[in-house]
């Protein structure tokens, strides 16, 4: 497939704020919160990496000029690199924002894993719940602790709108996913977020939570979309860990939660009636 990449420009040179491809077989078109997606001959998906940056399931106003190739960059990275675990999507990366591969029903949930409590666990465990998608949260934890062991905490895919917690029990008993192929999905989840950790200690990091989305095609199952990307993962840096954690400091971190803290500060939280400040 061969496009010429035409964009919707803003201010910011060079930023991809959509795109807008007429491709040879088309057959469908998606934007997603960060992709453009568009289906070939229900078989084949073209996904443009924008270089919209969401936060509360909403997109923020202006664009991060380069964010979207590499995005895709750093995700082809991860899924060649896992690809021995469970097999992914991907075919070809034909540009820096584009990645072509199979299309593949998608399960309605994200495998939601995490190491540490942080973010939203934290922000839920602060509230004085200690039971997260049916996961039991042990006491007298303080933020940005390591779990004993991580804990997977799924969330409905929602096509529109927030994304909502849920638990193991309810996915299986909704029959949104089969008990069968629920059971591989953690064992894939685990899996890879194992590989993931090796590798960010490799570059002295720790991978602190992060998400899984899967899809079938022809009974196998896929890993699809993007893995252990700064859009869809969070990470600490390993040096000085300990002793933060110690002094009850905040982290030093690379993810989007200074994007989701800088909204909350200025009165967004993604909730009806409020208005998504400029950034």
């Amino acid at each position: 497939i061969r496009i010429k990449i035409s964009t919707k420009m803003q201010p910011e040179k060079h930023a991809i704020q959509e795109t807008s491809f007429e491709l040879p077989g088309q057959t469908g078109f998606y934007r997603g919160k960060v992709r453009d997606v568009y289906t070939i001959q229900q078989d084949k998906l073209v996904m443009v990496a924008s270089d919209r940056i969401p936060a509360f399931d909403h997109i923020l106003p202006r664009p991060i000029p380069y964010k979207g190739q590499v995005l895709n960059q750093i995700a082809t990275h991860f899924l060649q690199a896992t690809a021995d675990i469970v097999p992914n999507w991907l075919d070809s990366v034909p540009d820096p924002n584009v990645a072509i591969g199979k299309a593949c029903t998608p399960y309605r949930v994200e495998m939601v894993i995490r190491g540490y409590l942080v973010g939203h666990a934290w922000r839920t465990y602060q509230a004085g719940e200690r039971t997260l998608c049916g996961v039991t949260l042990p006491e007298g934890m303080q933020e940005n602790e390591a779990f004993p062991e991580p804990i997977i905490t799924p969330a409905t895919k929602a096509e529109e709108g927030h994304d909502e917690d849920i638990s193991r029990e309810d996915i299986i008993k909704q029959g949104i996913v089969s008990e069968a192929d629920y059971l591989q999905l953690e064992q894939y989840t685990r899996a890879l977020f194992q590989r993931g950790t090796e590798m960010a200690a490799e570059r002295g990091l720790i991978l602190v939570d992060t998400k899984y989305e899967f899809g079938q095609k022809d009974g196998q199952i896929y890993l699809i979309d993007e893995i252990h990307t700064p859009d869809s993962s969070r990470y600490f840096y390993a040096d000085g860990y300990t002793e933060r954690l110690a002094r009850g400091e905040h982290q030093k971190q690379l993810s989007k939660e200074f994007v989701r803290e800088w909204l909350m500060a200025h009165g967004f939280q993604g909730k009806e009636g409020q208005v998504m400040p400029e950034m």
